[in-house]
């Protein structure tokens, strides 16, 4: 079976599972010629990108604890309105320049767009116009990803992971609630109680069972 929920390196042995032309199976095969990423966020990029790209075009993409950057690169393949893409992380995998020579070698207009910074999110100079996105910061990361976006009051979007029970801010629902479902619920209605619009989503859980997209908008 291939799952798309595994942890195992796409690499040249899979490009014959991605023949087709569609946008997906181009980046896959990108993807596999890398020979770095694994599987999971192949998937993991590409249906949080769409549902993004569903409700925000343009402006400067923001992929913080990005891992690799996929996510961003993928957005702006999706809209090449937006200028370009940062993709920050406090140590970017060493492969992430692999990644994005393999992309930008399918799609030239990639190259010179696609910067890759290691630096601390709340360093990173944000504005307005840009799209914050994050997949699977863990923790307390994705409530300061959230923050990093409340402050420059630019658009938003997390798959978060990994909830801290002790620490997060459950608003006390846990007894009708699962503890993570709670946590993802408040950063909801914080976010709305401050006026901005929400929206909730889901990827399919068959990629991963910390599948809750966040996605908002002053």
């Amino acid at each position: 079976m291939f799952a798309p929920s595994s942890k195992a390196r796409l690499t040249s042995h899979d490009l014959a599972r991605f023949p087709a032309g569609t946008h997906f199976d181009r980046i896959a095969r990108a993807v596999c010629a890398a020979g770095c990423l694994p599987r999971k966020e192949l998937f993991e990029a590409w249906e949080v990108a769409r549902r993004v790209r569903r409700r925000f075009r343009g402006g400067r993409i923001v992929d913080l604890c990005a891992g690799h950057g996929l996510l961003g690169q993928i957005m702006l393949l999706l809209d090449d309105s937006s200028a370009g893409v940062l993709a920050v992380d406090h140590r970017l995998p060493p492969s992430s320049s692999t990644l994005a020579c393999a992309l930008a070698s399918v799609w030239p207009r990639l190259s010179g767009r696609v910067t890759l910074k290691e630096m601390p999110l709340e360093d990173v100079d944000l504005c307005d116009d840009d799209v914050v996105v994050s997949v699977h910061a863990c923790g307390a990361l994705t409530d300061r990803v959230i923050d990093r976006a409340v402050m420059a009051r630019c658009r938003l979007a997390v798959l978060p992971c990994c909830h801290d029970l002790d620490r997060a801010e459950t608003g006390k629902l846990t007894g009708w609630l699962d503890g993570p479902v709670a946590v993802d619920v408040m950063r909801a209605t914080k976010l709305r109680a401050i006026g901005w619009q929400v929206w909730t989503q889901t990827i399919p859980e068959a990629i991963t069972p910390h599948n809750r997209l966040l996605i908002a908008s002053p």
